[in-house]
This record gives C-alpha cells, structure tokens and sequence, in this order.
C-alpha cells in the first residue's frame, strides 16, 4: 500500500507542523503570535527572563496590545523579582549589582532596585485602579529611597480615594522640594497641578498609616546593615529580614 502524502504524515509539513507548533503554545502556556505581548510571554514562561520580559510588557502597555493581561502579567513578574530580592537570589549575596544604561555601567544597590520595582508596581496597579495596592507600595519605596516623581503617584493614590489632607501633606513635601527626584521641576509642576484640581480636604483614615519613626527607623535599620555588611558574611544578609514581612504581604 503506498505512503500517504507528505502532508498527512504526523510530524510531516502541513498539519503536522501545525500540530507541533499549537502543542508548544499549550505547553509552554504561550500565546501565539509575534506581537510586543506574546513576546513577553515568551520571556516570562519559556526564557525565564523576567527583566526582559518587563521590558516587552512596556511595550505591549504603550502600544494598545491586550494591556489588562500585560499590566497583571507585569505586576506578577515584578512580584517575583521583588521575593528574589528579599531572598538574596537576585544579587547574589551582595549589596550592589552592575547594571547597564545606554551603553554605561554604573552600580545598582539593593535600595534602589527595590524602590524601582516598588515604584513600577505601584504604577501596574494604579493603572488597574487599584488605589489600596498601590498606595501600600508606594509607601514602601519611599521608605526605601524617596523620590518627588513617586510621591507624586502616591499623591494622587490618596487623591483617588478621597483622602485629600494626606495628598496635600504628601504634595507639600514636593513642593517645597523636602524630596529629590531625577527632574524635579517636573514633579513640582505635577504637584502643583493635583494641588489645584483638589476640593476641599477630607479626611479619610488609612489603614497604611506610616509615621515618620517608623520611616526613620526602617532606613536605620538598612544604613546598619548596609555599613556592617562584609563578604564573608551569608548569602541572606540581614536586610532581607527586614524586608520579609513586605515579601508576605506581596505573596498574593
């Protein structure tokens, strides 16, 4: 009996190269197709690279490319990379790591790539209208590393849920410049502007109060750890003690 024709012929060309390619798309739970949001897939379940799979997410989110999937994706990849931190996986044991930037090197500390990632997180879940979320960590990075363009967004946050004396209290202190930022002038021109489109104040209580104790104390904590710390010591150095109970709250 002759062979059937090379297109019927499992693994064959035709069907059956479709058939392989629709299996690795169920596997690998990929979606398929070549735009900016299946490529962060890719990244994220099949090369395991998560910072370029945020990368690839931007992309999808600023050009129209299923945005709702990519903004919960991003926030889950920008979850597990803050675990890998407060594990002491992501730097590998020390406080710096070497970062590129327009064809530059220059050092990334576990301070700054913390509230970078804070900071991207909060604006995942403010475009998901998640005020509460968003608020919490935002209030984290500041706690981290302030920055005028992050108080901003958590101004705005409060904004959003009707607690104006806490957005003008936040907004003030860009105004008067108490917090830097990579373009400062921007960020008090922002701060003008939400200052201006408030009401009249409300207060609503917060469930994420965070006084300045608490704040000062947290950064006293990280300078000690950070002055102390030798490469002789673990792996796990203190200071991601003092960030695991961030890392329960960011486990769901």
């Amino acid at each position: 009996m002759a062979a059937p024709p090379p297109s019927k012929r499992r693994g064959g060309g035709g069907g059956g190269g479709v058939e392989k390619k629709d299996l690795f798309h169920v596997v690998h739970k990929v979606p398929a197709g070549d735009s900016p949001y299946v490529r962060a897939k890719h990244l994220q379940l099949v090369e395991k690279d998560a910072e370029a799979s945020i990368v690839w997410f931007w992309k999808a989110i600023n050009s129209g490319d299923r945005v709702d999937s990519a903004l919960k994706d991003m926030a889950v990849v920008m979850k597990q990379k803050l675990k890998m931190i407060c594990l002491g996986e992501a730097f590998n044991g020390k406080i710096t790591k070497t970062a590129r930037s327009h064809g530059k090197k220059f050092q990334v500390s576990i301070q700054q790539e913390m509230s970078r990632i804070l900071g991207n997180l909060g604006w995942a879940y403010m475009q998901q209208n998640n005020y509460e979320a968003a608020e919490l960590v935002y209030r984290k990075a500041q706690t981290i590393v302030p920055d005028a363009n992050r108080a901003c967004n958590l101004g705005l946050c409060l904004i959003k849920q009707g607690r104006h004396q806490e957005a003008v209290q936040v907004l003030e202190d860009v105004l008067l410049r108490r917090i830097s930022g990579l373009d400062d002038d921007k960020a008090v021109a922002r701060a003008e502007q939400l200052l201006s489109e408030l009401g009249p104040t409300t207060h609503v209580s917060s469930p994420f109060d965070i006084g300045l104790s608490f704040t000062e104390e947290i950064m006293e904590r990280l300078d000690l750890v950070m002055n102390e710390w030798t490469p002789f010591r673990s792996r796990r150095l203190p200071v991601f003690e003092e960030l695991d109970a961030f890392r329960d709250q960011m486990a769901c």
